[in-house]
């Protein structure tokens, strides 16, 4: 298993998936559209070896396809959380016959720790003047706040436990020797820097650039709160994590990592950071955010800077989240044996939409455990979760949609608002703040709600309204409507859908901007769930009061455009494009 990111770089090198661009290319944009081509054609890991103003070479789209996510994580990444599940089913309750007949399975937890070194790469090159200005930190987006480091892993420690914390957040670089720190919420290096503060001190911070790709899964993986992801890397790798005890912060850091940023954040030192063209696919706002401050910079020799470029989908985050649901989810079945599958959709960004399969054994049981899941971690985010029967395939959507048709009422739909909302998730009120929306699908003890011929005909985008440019559907529940940029007309065009036959028969009526392609479910999935608020977006046909509940009639029109006050989705900048399409055979990626 890969000990560095160079030995990961050589494998995939020899494999084929790896090209070296040895043509200059500039830091500022450029790397962005070269990646974005190369991905969306599932194409190879990519490293520049001439980066304009710096002299360390960059890596990028090591992640960007499932195949090289699996070589990461050393086996295919669902025989991973199968392998976990079959530890945890056999030593529940610990017994010796248990221990035997995972003894295999045992074996594979042995390397899960950390082993000190004394003499280790990083410690090579130590500047304690830094200069940040020397690394080719990209610029990916023409309205940018400015350079970001892309893929750091954030080190921490609970400054009341001494329990560590890896994460992956974005750093704005401000100047030689400051970045921002976007510590979002349900975060754990947010966690320790918030008891940091409460106690008066600053926080030490080491930032790791590259080391073990295994690094960087556990950095993103949905571990337990408490739970230190280096320990989850060395499992991954098969191998010992080796560190080395760094005096001052008393941080064990990768012996192999490529650089390691060392400073600190301080309380009430704040900076505004941003704007950055986010994994929505949308520049999130700029706001005040921690400033960290680095002392000092280690680094190998002839070091790497490993770097990943995020936007619309298909990005790198993509294939890592996929990944880490397959490990995970046998766990959450093993945890909450109700629970048959969960999958959050990747096309959304994760967070906007999950679907939850459970066995429900009475009547409203499954809002029980929809309401447990919504507790858990980051999948207290979730802004809207649809909750079927064991047999409904959860990462089909089309399916879920059939499910939705057969047996959702205006008794199982739940609207919470206020709750806490995914900082990125621009829809809310204010950030951090928005609603969620429950979707009760399951069987009644009546059977299906509806049982008769799912609707089948579509309108006539003409008889909607003049600014619909598309119809079409996403399995029975979902009618979904393109209108033309500037349209302004929303509740005209929700009473003719509720009025006309064929949009009638189903649920629900989506109304999305031009820019969203009706036939691309990746995009569709993206401009439909990232741009709308549950509290504010959801227009019923009526509303009623029953018993305490206030009742939503279908069928229910949902606004999903983009919206004045959102933020710009993120484009290109043509001349970017164009340096790039006359540059293009220079990359030599025509291989």
């Amino acid at each position: 298993m890969y000990a560095d990111l160079r030995s990961f770089i050589d494998d995939l090198e020899r494999r084929g998936e790896l090209v070296r661009v040895r043509a200059e290319v500039d830091p500022n944009q450029e790397i962005t559209v070269i990646q974005h081509r190369v991905i969306a054609q599932g194409g190879p890991a990519l490293l520049f070896e001439q980066v304009k103003g710096s002299p360390f070479r960059v890596v990028s789209n090591l992640f960007g396809t499932a195949r090289r996510v699996a070589l990461a994580c050393g086996a295919d990444p669902a025989e991973i959380g199968q392998r976990l599940s079959r530890i945890g089913h056999q030593l529940m309750p610990p017994s010796l016959t248990g221990l035997w007949q995972t003894r295999k399975d045992l074996r594979t937890l042995l390397p899960m720790r950390m082993r000190r070194v004394t003499r280790a790469p990083i410690l090579d090159h130590c500047i304690e003047q830094p200069d940040l200005t020397q690394l080719p930190v990209l610029t990916c987006w023409p309205q940018d706040g400015g350079p970001f480091f892309t893929l750091p892993l954030v080190h921490t420690t609970d400054p009341l436990t001494g329990q560590g914390n890896l994460g992956i957040y974005r750093m704005q670089r401000f100047g030689p020797e400051t970045t921002g720190m976007h510590w979002q919420i349900e975060k754990g290096g947010g966690f320790h820097f918030h008891a940091a503060a409460q106690a008066g001190r600053s926080l030490p911070v080491s930032v790791i650039l590259g080391g073990p790709p295994a690094l960087v899964l556990a950095a993103v993986a949905p571990l337990p709160e408490g739970v230190d992801e280096r320990l989850f890397a060395a499992y991954l790798m098969g191998r010992p994590l080796d560190v080395v005890r760094r005096s001052g912060s008393g941080h064990r850091i990768p012996a192999l990592a490529e650089f390691v940023l060392e400073g600190q954040v301080r309380p009430g030192d704040t900076q505004m950071e941003g704007p950055f063209g986010d994994h929505f696919g949308h520049y999130s706002a700029a706001a005040p955010y921690p400033v960290f401050r680095v002392q000092r910079i280690l680094a190998r020799k002839g070091a790497i800077y490993p770097a990943t470029v995020v936007g619309k989908p298909v990005q790198e985050d993509y294939y890592i989240g996929e990944a880490l649901q397959e490990i995970t989810i046998p766990l959450l079945r093993l945890i909450k044996p109700a629970v048959v599958d969960l999958w959050a959709y990747p096309e959304t960004g994760f967070h906007p939409l999950a679907v939850l399969a459970v066995r429900q054994r009475y009547p409203q049981e499954a809002l029980k455990f929809t309401l447990g899941m919504l507790g858990e971690g980051q999948l207290s985010l979730t802004k809207v979760m649809i909750t079927v029967d064991p047999d409904v395939n959860v990462r089909d959507f089309r399916a879920v949609s059939a499910a939705l048709w057969r047996h959702l009422t205006a008794d199982g739909m739940h609207l919470l608002t206020p709750t806490a909302q995914d900082t990125l998730d621009f829809t809310g009120p204010a950030m951090n703040t928005g609603s969620r929306l429950i979707l009760l699908a399951t069987r009644a003890s009546a059977g299906p709600v509806r049982d008769g011929a799912p609707p089948e005909r579509l309108p006539a985008a003409g008889d909607l309204h003049a600014s619909v440019r598309a119809v079409s559907a996403c399995g029975p529940a979902f009618l979904l409507v393109q209108v033309a940029e500037g349209f302004d007309d929303f509740q005209n065009l929700a009473e003719t859908l509720r009025r006309n036959a064929a949009a009638g028969a189903y649920l629900f009526h989506v109304v999305v901007s031009e820019d969203v392609p009706l036939d691309d479910p990746v995009m569709l999935l993206w401009g439909w769930f990232t741009r709308f608020d549950p509290a504010a977006d959801l227009h019923p046909a009526g509303r009623r009061i029953a018993g305490n509940r206030l009742l939503l009639d279908f069928p229910i029109a949902i606004d999903a455009r983009w919206k004045k006050g959102y933020p710009q989705p993120v484009a290109f900048d043509p001349a970017i494009v164009q340096r790039v399409d006359a540059r293009w055979k220079r990359y030599g990626l025509n291989k």
